[in-house]
């Protein structure tokens, strides 16, 4: 690279030494390197990028709009994998506005999703071989339950997105289909109102779309049912244990140099003896906690997750004694070992509430003001049993 900023290869070796000249054809050998790539699409245009999921424009009376495709390619496969364990998943979003499938006209029908990428998959290849127009909302990038609690998938907002997008003008009807669990966000009433256009309260999952269009836009008692099966439990579990790695990473840390303490003041040799076992504790803990547990829910006794997640996490501690029995000296280490595993589990059980249908706000609260003071004096309780246990 010269001192210009230009590569060697550059321009100005492609043109021929000869003044106020151009080739008339570019040639398709590589300079330095591979040979040059496809072409950049029609689409493009200066200060924007192409989204993959786009297939072409369409012309509308208020400008082209963006027909998605109704297919997930492996790109979009293996995104949504990665945000699924939690990475990613504050930027995984699309851009707010007006979209298009199959080949839609004035009657088509209008349905609102989420900025949340994964909101707008789930939506976008339900509509394979439908005709149809999707309104984006600009939730933060937060799918539509959440976004309705949180108020960014809204009444204000939806209203927003119909006037931006000139829906008027691009349907003849007046109708809007929005999904049921953001029906808390959004007023009917007054995005009438506000904009004219009626809502109409679509069903709780989108696989269930083509059947509700289908049915004359109504939705029978399965499509209005919240489930919360065992697969939709478990997928919701990477999420929980990535959640939970950088503070666990740091209990590490400390149970390593608590488990050095000793009669020596501090034994470097019990720091990897004694630490390996707590950390073991720890990782058992967790996996009770955040996964077993959530995956298991429905079948194990008592309301309250935290007592959930001791049940759990008692049965695996029990198992773990089991398979290091001389890996411990006395009851005191048992206890400490076992009193920690199934505190962690308590906790990470207890955090799962506000991921579930099955709680309420005021029920979280009163189960963390009655669990929480017992996690951490078996947590303070545990500690000194450890530390005294090397005495």
């Amino acid at each position: 690279m010269n001192k210009s900023g230009i590569n060697n290869c550059g321009l100005q070796n492609i043109l021929p030494q000869v003044p106020d000249q151009v080739p008339d054809k570019v040639s398709d050998e590589p300079c330095c390197g591979p040979p040059a790539g496809p072409p950049s699409s029609d689409l493009e245009k200066p200060g924007y990028r192409l989204m993959d999921f786009v297939e072409e424009f369409i012309d509308t009376p208020v400008g082209p709009v963006p027909k998605v495709k109704t297919k997930l390619d492996v790109k979009d496969i293996i995104s949504t994998v990665v945000v699924r364990t939690g990475y990613g998943r504050n930027n995984y979003k699309v851009a707010p506005d007006l979209y298009a499938t199959g080949n839609p006209d004035m009657e088509s029908m209008v349905l609102a999703t989420a900025n949340f990428k994964l909101s707008f998959d789930h939506l976008r290849k339900e509509l394979s071989g439908i005709n149809a127009w999707i309104l984006v909302l600009d939730t933060r990038g937060i799918n539509v339950w959440c976004a309705a609690g949180k108020g960014t998938f809204s009444t204000r907002e939806l209203v927003k997105r119909i006037k931006d997008s000139s829906l008027k003008k691009i349907v003849g009807h007046k109708r809007i289909i929005i999904p049921q669990l953001g029906a808390t966000g959004v007023s009917a009433r007054n995005v009438k109102k506000q904009s004219g256009f009626r809502v109409v309260y679509g069903p709780i999952r989108a696989s269930d779309i083509p059947a509700f269009l289908k049915n004359n836009q109504k939705a029978d008692k399965d499509m209005r049912q919240v489930t919360f099966n065992l697969y939709e439990r478990f997928i919701l579990t990477p999420v929980e244990i990535q959640v939970v790695l950088k503070p666990a990473l740091i209990t590490a840390i400390v149970l390593f140099i608590i488990s050095g303490i000793g009669p020596g003041i501090f034994s470097f040799s019990s720091v990897w003896e004694r630490g390996v076992i707590s950390v073991l504790a720890l990782v058992t803990g967790i996996l009770s906690g955040a996964f077993v547990t959530p995956v298991l829910l429905p079948y194990i006794p008592f309301k309250e997750f935290a007592a959930k997640g001791i049940i759990v996490g008692s049965v695996i501690g029990i198992l773990l004694m089991l398979l290091m029995p001389f890996a411990l000296n006395g009851l005191a280490e048992f206890m400490a070992i076992f009193l920690f595993s199934v505190t962690i589990s308590s906790y990470l059980a207890m955090n799962f509430t506000g991921t579930t249908p099955f709680t309420s706000p005021s029920g979280v609260e009163k189960e963390m003001k009655r669990f929480i003071p017992v996690q951490l004096g078996g947590l303070l309780f545990s500690s000194v049993l450890w530390i005294y246990s090397a005495f």
